[in-house]
């Protein structure tokens, strides 16, 4: 059966944009992601709100995410895995955030959400590719007969892993590991590599 690897983005390949986010604004609100909420929704009414209550919109995030670069030692795992592998990256962020950053990684396939901007480039909502989509997303790759092997961060990956045929977590937080003890826990790349493509 041909197979496929899923992997989440921030986290995963590249630091968490809002952390950096928060880190060069000051604003400590903005450092809390789906590594601490597990609702989505919820989180991003909140950064919405926060983002408008200091006035900052699209142009000064992208100048952030414009800085940063792929975590250590990503570019060489992915190219590494997609020398054997088909690889699909299949995260929360939105395409207005990804794009200076998928560059940097060799531009694989990306999945995710989009940002509704007003006036003045001001965030006023944000629309979901497709409600679950990393869960969507995986449980359509198996429809189509692929075998799904899948690593991620955070709650908001877990019903990803779960629907995978194998599913692990890369440098979790400790609640999110407690809170699912069936999934693999790894720390480093060669780990994550082993723990995704070990024999059956």
């Amino acid at each position: 059966m041909p197979q496929i690897v899923c992997l989440d983005m921030e986290g995963v390949l590249t630091p968490e944009i809002w952390i950096a986010f928060s880190e060069a604004t000051g604003i400590p609100e903005l450092r809390r992601t789906t590594r601490d909420e597990p609702d989505y929704d919820k989180l991003m009414r909140m950064r919405i709100g926060v983002l408008a209550e200091h006035g900052l919109g699209l142009a000064d995030i992208q100048r952030v995410i414009g800085q940063m670069r792929p975590l250590p030692g990503a570019k060489q795992f992915l190219d590494q895995l997609r020398a054997d592998q088909q690889v699909i990256i299949l995260s929360d962020t939105f395409y207005q955030f990804a794009a200076p950053l998928t560059r940097q990684l060799g531009q694989p396939t990306l999945f995710c959400n989009e940002l509704v901007i007003g006036e003045e480039g001001r965030v006023v909502d944000y629309r979901l590719r497709v409600r679950d989509g990393k869960r969507r997303a995986v449980l359509a790759l198996k429809d189509l007969g692929f075998r799904v092997l899948a690593a991620g961060d955070s709650y908001n990956d877990t019903t990803m892993l779960r629907e995978a045929d194998r599913g692990v977590l890369f440098r979790c937080p400790d609640s999110v590991s407690r809170e699912f003890p069936q999934f693999r826990r790894t720390e480093t790349y060669a780990e994550l590599s082993s723990a995704l493509l070990e024999p059956q």
